[in-house]
């Protein structure tokens, strides 16, 4: 049983669209996400602005791929997108990182994905090399969830059940108030 007190490979994981699991990619960039930061100073202040909060970023999802002579379901997906049915494209996607043994080990949900770039592969008569397809793919969001593992503490929570208030005895953020206590 490989020691799971440690980080987790890279080297393995699976894709997600729509729950269906697609595997078989060679690389994926995870999306990046920001939040912009506004300077705000009224004119009263000390001459240092207040940071606030902005609109938040997030970055693209990148996957790369062996061409196959039958795995044309991406293809397919982006063909939505450039027949203008962008809304019909949109799925909810997951990106997870399996263990040693091929569990889930950490997962990122994205929300409303859809394919934006498509990028066929470059052929070459002097190489030996796998002939890559890459699809860059747009999203609304992106948040890192436990995948149910032991790394991560447990089971995944139910949709609406990660918002709720933390129960009696489990460790609270700072922002949380603690529990009154009763005489």
């Amino acid at each position: 049983m490989p020691d799971r007190h440690g980080p987790l490979r890279g080297a393995r994981f699976l894709l997600e669209i729509d729950g269906i699991a697609k595997a078989g990619f060679s690389r994926c960039r995870l999306p990046t996400a920001a939040t912009d930061v506004v300077e705000y100073r009224e004119g009263n202040d000390p001459p240092t602005p207040r940071k606030l909060a902005g609109l938040n970023e997030y970055g693209p999802l990148e996957l790369w791929y062996g061409v196959t002579a039958d795995g044309i379901e991406l293809a397919e997906w982006y063909r939505l997108v450039q027949q203008g049915k962008v809304d019909d494209a949109r799925r909810p996607i997951a990106v997870v990182l399996l263990d040693e043994e091929g569990s889930p080990g950490a997962r990122w949900e994205l929300r409303n994905a859809w394919p934006a770039r498509y990028e066929a592969p470059t052929l070459d008569a002097e190489r030996s090399a796998v002939a890559i397809e890459t699809l860059e793919i747009v999203h609304e969001g992106v948040e890192r969830v436990g995948a149910g593992g032991e790394t991560d503490g447990g089971a995944r929570p139910e949709r609406g059940e990660r918002d709720a208030p933390a129960k009696s005895g489990t460790r609270r953020t700072k922002h949380e108030k603690p529990p009154k206590r009763t005489k």
